[in-house]
């Protein structure tokens, strides 16, 4: 059994930053791939960023440029760092660990971004 804790969201102007943290109850050494999805209003859960545990990234198109993920293995954490930030980049936003068994989900973390 993972847990997953995000914290990091809040309300802030279109232009400004965010950084999203995920705390794993486990050594994150062990889980191949982490990421971050969102979930805005009426819409489906979309993957906005993943990295693998030798470092490798991806990004959904648009966030491309504007975000960065990143994972601090002995923190057992994985961040999401967001600039530049638009109004269409309101949602909830929730860390996942993919794992050989099963995926495990955090409890998401709300960022609204006003205009």
């Amino acid at each position: 059994q993972v847990q997953l804790v995000e914290s990091g969201g809040g309300l802030v102007q279109a232009g400004g930053s965010l950084r999203l943290s995920c705390a794993a109850s486990i050594s994150i050494f062990s889980i191949n791939t982490m990421g971050w999805y969102r979930q805005a209003p009426g819409k489906q859960r979309e993957l906005v960023a993943a990295i693998s545990s030798g470092g490798s990234t991806n990004y959904a198109d648009s966030v491309k440029g504007r975000f960065t993920i990143s994972r601090d293995n002995a923190k057992n954490t994985v961040y999401l760092q967001m600039n530049s930030l638009k109004p269409e980049d309101t949602a909830v936003y929730y860390c996942i660990a993919f794992t050989i068994t099963e995926d495990y989900w955090g409890q998401g973390t709300q960022v609204t971004v006003s205009s």
